[in-house]
């Protein structure tokens, strides 16, 4: 996936919960979208920050570029669901996230899903009832 003149800026969104995000699986994908010339934007439940983590140790905050509630499924070319432990877990007990990953899904647009991730797609219903 490759932006070019004319379709630019594309954006590609990475929903996230506030906190136990696994640093290096919201960082590294970023820079891909960026080197890619697509606009990484960052989605989260709640305004402000959130805190990454390297493991179990905290790692660096990023700043939210818009809420869920703000946000809007038909403004992205795609959608990518970092892991790590807490911040899948935190994300399926969230009504709006859950519904915006679900619309994404519903979209047909690329959805990627990084390790624990997966956990959001279930619960969105990317495998039918469970």
């Amino acid at each position: 996936m490759s932006a070019t003149q004319s379709d630019s800026p594309r954006k590609v969104a990475f929903l996230v919960a506030g906190e136990g995000i696994e640093r290096v699986e919201l960082t590294e994908p970023w820079d891909a979208v960026k080197d890619a010339g697509f606009e990484p934007v960052l989605v989260s439940p709640d305004p402000g920050e959130v805190q990454t983590y390297n493991h179990l140790d905290k790692a660096e905050t990023q700043k939210v570029d818009q809420t869920v509630a703000e946000a809007d499924v038909d403004s992205f070319d795609a959608l990518v669901l970092p892991g790590g432990v807490a911040n899948p877990d935190a994300l399926r007990m969230d009504d709006a996230a859950v519904a915006f990953a679900r619309d994404f899904l519903a979209s047909g647009k690329p959805v990627a899903a990084i390790c624990h991730a997966p956990w959001t797609l279930v619960e969105a219903g990317a495998l039918g009832p469970v």
